[in-house]
């Protein structure tokens, strides 16, 4: 009986390891999978989020920019260099231009919807589509996912032009350059401007100018006719926008609730831009 016992136990000695490890390696690989697979996840969501944005900024520079073609319009040229740069494939970046083009591609036309969200925050939304109804009923449904509604909006804005250049920090006389990049932007009748640390490249200084609708091409051509004195001066956008007509009390739970909105409706492949009265002026 002793024996019979004494047999048992070390039969319980010698296979719980056994067991013990085959567990653990299956687990391990599997933690191993796992962590491959949620890395090449995240991977495969940012460049989907970057070439969805290069796509549609691609669209609004050429049509802010009146032609499709980057040789013809510096803005264009510059968006597309960045993308480039960025390692969005060249097919990407060619199927945006073609869709910029209404002789070549089917882009469709540009619809505007307003809308109101938080009980008093209007949205203006741009979209380029083939197929309006589509468009408007994916609209209404993010919008309706968040207690928000179409109504008509367009008086919390008013329509300005934008121009924006950037230049490097270490340009210099850095100080000098960009009070006289200032002098000729007022000078061509831009009604304010702002300059801060460009979001995207710390090295760089992004300074914006606002102007009435009717002049902003006005501005652009005075701000770049300063290359020539400022050779890291690159237009990056030259364009209408809408600008709330007063600033707004913020509040960050309507900040974030606004965020979701817009940040829903961006995802939508039609949607080009958005600008809500919670933008700064």
């Amino acid at each position: 009986m002793l024996s019979r016992a004494l047999h048992l136990s070390r039969w319980t000695l010698i296979t719980c390891p056994r067991q013990f490890s085959t567990k653990s390696c299956a687990f391990a690989g599997h933690n191993k999978w796992s962590k491959i697979k949620d890395r090449k996840g995240a991977n495969d969501v940012q460049k989907s989020v970057l070439y969805t944005k290069a796509i549609k900024d691609i669209i609004v520079a050429a049509r802010a920019g009146g032609s499709p073609d980057p040789t013809q319009n510096v803005q264009l040229a510059t968006v597309v260099r960045k993308y480039k740069d960025a390692g969005v494939p060249k097919e990407n970046i060619e199927k945006a231009l073609t869709r910029a083009n209404p002789e070549k591609g089917k882009g469709g036309g540009a619809v505007v919807y307003e809308a109101l969200a938080c009980g008093s925050v209007g949205l203006v939304i741009e979209c380029l589509t083939d197929n309006p109804t589509r468009t408007i009923h994916n609209v209404r449904a993010i919008l309706t996912k968040h207690g928000a509604h179409l109504t008509p909006v367009r008086f919390m804005f008013e329509r300005k032009g934008l121009v924006q250049v950037t230049l490097e920090k270490n340009t210099a006389d850095l100080d000098r350059v960009t009070e006289s990049l200032i002098e000729a932007a007022l000078g061509a009748e831009a009604e304010d401007f702002d300059q801060q640390p460009d979001e995207e490249n710390p090295d760089l200084l992004s300074v914006k100018f606002t102007s009435c609708p009717e002049g902003v091409k006005q501005v652009s051509d005075a701000v770049m006719s300063m290359t020539d004195c400022i050779p890291t001066l690159r237009l990056q956008k030259s364009e209408l926008i809408y600008s709330p007509v007063e600033p707004a009390d913020l509040n960050e739970e309507v900040e974030s609730q606004v965020g979701d909105v817009v940040a829903d409706l961006e995802e939508d492949e039609d949607t080009l831009r958005i600008w809500t009265s919670l933008d700064s002026r």
